[in-house]
């Protein structure tokens, strides 16, 4: 019998895929509005030729102002745009979800079993990254179950009054960006003013601001931040921050939540994470470990988190309908990304992150830990320790690493 941890659709693991595509798209349209912005202002700021004649002043104070209005709106509109998104993919997430759970099931009785989750208008604003679980799910009352017959009851996700989308650092998207728009107005006053009292040109504080960006510009959205300058290379990076941690929330609280509908379906979720060098030390923690809904770590863990949960089939499930987990159609291998190419592979599917690491080069290995800890973890392995367990002594259950003193400490005694 397949493992318990095992039961992953090969499906998902491309969606998780799709959904930083997705994200890299949300955020190139408000990125793009950005840079439209600051590309005005600023070829308006390389037009000004005399900064000392009477009008240069009225000039750049209108110039000034007409920015942090602009840039004002922008927050705005990117709130709703995002939300915009965010309300789509969480709809499509739940029935894309959905078809996952009826494709694992076998039989046709089993896939019937499956019920219908309604995403209410509001789900979007209504996600809370720090207690998912206030988001109220409606079933019909047990005697009233009892007497439907034919499909199962659908259950409608309704949103908690007041609630919104919040970040892992408790910032909700629109002050994100609104606090973004400012951060921006003020940094571009500062270098004009600075730029202006130590010599310098208007165009060459304009081609400090915009770096290499033009209007319409061409490339995908890691390309287009790589053009950018002071005003425009982090803003970028920060909207893209923004963007895809509040899809990773939607998308995972949308999955969750159709699956604790299916409770009688599934009882647990597994947290699986990325197997490459990028995944941040919590979420390589997590990977493979089973949690019960509602009592567990979900992502985002952190910003840019690409981590999922994925629906563990119970016991009393499978026994009902007469099924064995070998019997689920899912996929027996990962993806990963191996060696210093990151060269896309596949390992056994019940892999979790650290026997994944400890399989990897030892290039890898000291681009994940640093060359020290990565010697410790392999000095650790040889003692005959999992590298699970040598994982977990690495790295504390809220993401932190021990220093290299406390692990030369550890490792002494162990």
């Amino acid at each position: 019998m397949a493992p318990r941890d095992q039961a992953i659709p090969e499906a998902l693991y491309r969606n998780a895929i799709n959904l930083n595509r997705y994200s890299n798209g949300v955020a190139r349209r408000v990125i793009d509005a950005y840079n439209d912005i600051i590309l005005d202002a600023s070829f308006q700021l390389a037009a000004i030729d005399e900064v000392t004649s009477p009008g240069t002043t009225l000039r750049l104070r209108t110039l000034l102002a007409q920015l942090q209005d602009s840039l004002g709106t922008w927050a705005i509109n990117s709130t709703t745009v995002t939300q915009e998104q965010l309300q789509g993919l969480a709809v499509l997430q739940s029935e894309f979800i959905q078809d996952q759970l009826r494709k694992v099931l076998p039989s046709d009785a089993a896939k019937a079993a499956v019920r219908t989750v309604e995403i209410s208008p509001q789900f979007a604003q209504s996600v809370v990254t720090t207690d998912p679980t206030r988001v109220n799910v409606f079933t019909l009352p047990e005697e009233l179950t009892a007497q439907v017959t034919g499909p199962r009851p659908t259950f409608s996700l309704t949103a908690r009054e007041g609630a919104v989308i919040t970040l892992p650092n408790g910032a909700t998207v629109q002050k994100a960006f609104r606090g973004l728009a400012t951060q921006q107005a003020d940094l571009f006053t500062r270098t004009v003013r600075n730029g202006l009292l130590t010599g310098e040109t208007t165009q060459n504080i304009a081609r400090r601001l915009k770096g290499r960006l033009q209007f319409n510009q061409e490339g995908n959205v890691r390309q287009v931040i790589a053009a950018g300058g002071q005003l425009t290379k982090l803003a970028n990076n920060q909207v893209l921050t923004i963007v895809r941690t509040s899809i990773n929330q939607v998308s995972n609280a949308a999955t969750q939540k159709v699956y604790q509908a299916n409770s009688d379906i599934t009882d647990q979720y597994r947290y699986v994470a990325t197997l490459d060098s990028r995944t941040s030390a919590i979420c390589a923690r997590l990977d493979g470990q089973i949690f019960d809904y509602g009592k567990g770590p979900q992502p985002p863990q952190h910003f840019n988190c690409r981590s999922v949960t994925v629906a563990v089939i119970s016991d009393s499930f499978l026994d009902e309908f007469g099924l064995t987990r070998d019997d689920l159609n899912i996929a027996r291998v990962r993806p990963s990304k191996t060696g210093l190419a990151q060269v896309g592979k596949t390992v056994p599917a019940n892999t979790t992150y650290p026997s994944w690491l400890a399989s990897q080069p030892v290039s890898l290995q000291n681009e994940v830990f640093g060359k020290k800890r990565s010697a410790l973890f392999r000095k650790q392995i040889k003692k005959g320790k999992s590298p699970t367990e040598v994982f977990r002594q690495f790295v504390r259950s809220d993401g932190t690493e021990l220093t290299l003193e406390e692990l030369e400490r550890l490792t002494k005694n162990s």
